[in-house]
Formats: C-alpha cells, structure tokens, sequence
C-alpha cells in the first residue's frame, strides 16, 4: 500500500495509507525530537502523564468512558528510540467508518480525542498534577529497573552504552533513574512546553477515509499546537572502530554470562549487509544458530541484529562462565566465513526470503505500518517497500562477502557472576 507524505504546515507532516481491508483505523501522534542526555527522562515521563489526565477528561476513568463511546477505541502512549532520535506521543485505533453500524463517523471524534490528550494538559498552579508525576514517575522507574532484571536486555543495553558512549545512540530510550527521580510537575511541564513548539510532528492514517477528510480533522484537533521553529531529526552519525576492540566486564549475582558484542559496519550497501546480519545470526537458519548454538552448544541463545541507520552489528548470546573465550573465538569464526564468501546458496536466498516475506507483512498491520514509516521519518531512510524487495533481490554473494569484510569489531561486553570474576 502506498504512504502519501504531506506536510500540512511547517514541521508537521502527515503520513497517509489509504486501506480497505481493515476493520480497525488507526491514528498515530508523534512527536520527535533528537536524543540528549537530559531529555530522554522528561520525554519518556511526559505521554503517561498526558494520559492520566486532559481538561475534558480528568482521570483514567473518564478516559475510558469517552473510549468505550467510540465502540471500545483503544488509546495508548508510546515511547520510541529511533536512529539518534526519541519518539513520544499518542496511538489509537477505532472501527473503522465503513463498518460503524448506522453511518456513524468515529474518525473525527478519534483525531479529536488525540488532540486533547496532547493539547490539553490537566494542571495545578503551572504544573503537571503532583499525584500523577509521582504516580507515572514510580511506574517510569520500574519499567527502567525492569531491564536490569532481563539480564539478556540489560547486557545488549550495556553494550551499545559502552559502545556508543558519547554518541546519541548510546543513550537510554527512558533516561536513568536518577534523571527521572529528580523531575517535578514544574519542570516537566516546561519541557512540555518547550518540546511541543520545537519538535517535528509526525501524524500517521490508516483507513477508509480519504485524505483530504484526514487532513481536515487532524488539522482541526491540532489547531493549538504552538507555532515555533521546529527541530529537524538528528541524523545518525557513523564513527569509525578504535584500533583496539574496547573490552568491559562486569561482575553480578548471575549464574549465566552474556556476552555482547558490537561491530562497525563502514559499508554503504547496506541492503548487502541486511542479509550479511540475516546470514550471521539473524534468523533460525543463521550460522550462530545453527554452529555456535546447536552443533557446538557453547550458547543457550546467540543472534545477531543490524542497526541500519547507524552501521552497527551487534551480537547477543548467553554462555557459561567457563565457556566465554571459546564461544567469543567461534562467533568470530562464523563471521569470517561469511567474509571470505564461505556461503551455500541456501543461506543467501533463505536469508532472502525471510527479509522479503518480512518487509510484505508490514501490509498487513496498520501498527507495522506506522511503526516503520515512523522509523523512516526520523532516520530519513525513506524507501518503499518495493524497492527495498527489487534491492534485497539484487544482492549477490560477493556483495555480502564485500559487506561483511567492512565490519570492524568495536565493543566486547560481558556480564558475569560475582565468583566468576576475574576467571577466562
């Protein structure tokens, strides 16, 4: 299906799908602004207040009353990392008009609902209501020790930290603890302020309705967005590897060690270097899977992931203590054979099947799409899906040999157990 991109005034832009074959509309709010050390907390605080209360909507429970008028629409907030940039806002999805019983509109009364959780903030002298700071600041800070408790999360974490260090990749999606202890409802709110007039605004439709409808009633429900100088997306920085891969331990109470690890990718081919990370240790038929993890068992888990719009490769895997040196020396061995063009040709076009049928399911979800037509507007990697399928179809072997000799390792991380340290 086809986005219609279409800026409705400055620093503001809709993304259009015109879709029949869903039941359900979707419409999507985000506002997106680059990624700072200070700024991630507040931005991942600010939505789930918005959400706890509007002027019209006081509370939860009138939220929900307004939702189940809409036939059971459903409204949540969203927090999104995206290249070098923080995505925060608002989602909802409605029936669809065209299967509202008695000709009922649910599209505007939708789009209207958006505009007043963004728009229309509940406060108190100034402020964001102290109940619902304190409230979304406990579950904010849950939701970040949460990470610590999936070790596997945490240690992927940590690797892109320690690897991206200085970097705005390498800074956390929710901020730290610490930075979101601090804030107050004073102090949010003028970073509410400050982030509604500065950041880009990137509106998403999937539905029956057509455009020019779409655009009129998001128009009407955003008319007191504050006029400013909107901020342009950061745009990924690709840094070279240091000289020496940069090593980092650490000691915990596991019983299991993960060891991460990160690569700079300085290929340009990046379509090449998709199927190179499928072939890798992306998917079930990888050569991490199938070697490292099945054949020689010297992992419970091992993958590996692409990050496009930095030039990162980056592996994940959990190993026995004793077992670290040997699993690091084979996840290298595997991805020198790819480098030395050592593939059958059944990886290649497994790998290729499994990113083309991949990137034709996104169609069949109006979240898929939006999610990555959110990814492509804060990267500005923008391509359709067709042509993404007709590249991924055109790379040869020797291009994803070419691809994956550019990777250089940057980053080893490895969590082990407290008695382990110090043993490798």
């Amino acid at each position: 299906m086809q986005t219609i991109r279409k800026m409705l005034f400055p620093g503001v832009y809709l993304n259009y799908v015109h879709a029949t074959k869903f039941k359900t509309g979707l419409i999507s709010v985000q506002l997106v602004t680059p990624l700072t050390e200070g700024g991630t907390a507040p931005g991942a605080l600010l939505p789930a207040v918005l959400n706890r209360g509007s002027e019209r909507y006081p509370d939860l429970r009138a939220l929900s009353t307004a939702l189940d008028l809409l036939y059971g629409a459903g409204l949540s907030f969203t927090v999104r990392k995206k290249g070098e940039n923080q995505c925060v806002g608002f989602l909802t999805g409605f029936v669809d008009d065209a299967f509202v019983p008695g000709g009922e509109k649910l599209l505007e009364p939708a789009a209207a609902l958006l505009g007043e959780e963004l728009l229309c903030p509940l406060l108190a002298d100034g402020a964001f209501l102290r109940a619902y700071v304190d409230g979304e600041k406990d579950n904010l800070i849950d939701a970040i020790r949460s990470i610590l408790d999936d070790k596997r999360d945490y240690a992927d974490m940590r690797l892109i930290r320690e690897m991206c260090r200085g970097e705005r990749y390498g800074i956390p999606r929710l901020g730290t603890e610490e930075q979101v202890a601090v804030l107050d409802g004073k102090e949010l709110y003028d970073f509410y302020l400050r982030l509604l007039s500065t950041a880009r605004v990137e509106l998403f439709y999937c539905g029956s309705a057509e455009l020019a409808r779409v655009e009129d009633a998001l128009l009407r429900s955003l008319e007191g967005l504050p006029a400013g100088e909107r901020v342009e997306p950061a745009v990924s920085q690709q840094v070279a590897a240091p000289t020496e891969a940069r090593r980092v331990t650490e000691a915990m109470d596991v019983t299991q060690g993960k060891l991460a690890m990160g690569w700079r990718a300085a290929t340009q081919d990046v379509h090449a270097m998709m199927l190179a990370n499928l072939i890798f240790g992306g998917y079930s038929n990888s050569k991490l899977f199938l070697n490292v993890r099945e054949k020689l068992s010297l992992c419970y888990y091992a993958s590996s992931g692409y990050h496009r719009s930095k030039g990162i490769v980056t592996v994940s895997s959990g190993v026995e203590f004793a077992d670290r040196a040997r699993a690091e020396a084979e996840i290298l061995a595997q991805l020198e054979s790819i480098q030395q063009g050592k593939l059958e040709p059944w990886e290649l076009e497994g790998a290729r099947s499994v990113l083309v049928s991949a990137v034709r399911s996104r169609e069949d979800s109006g979240a898929r799409m939006e999610e990555n037509t959110l990814g492509q507007a804060a990267t500005g990697m923008w391509e359709t899906e067709e042509e993404l399928i007709e590249r991924l179809r055109a790379v040869t072997p020797e291009r994803v040999a070419e691809a994956a000799r550019s990777m250089t390792l940057d980053t080893v991380y490895f969590l082990t157990g407290e008695e382990a340290e110090g043993d490798d």
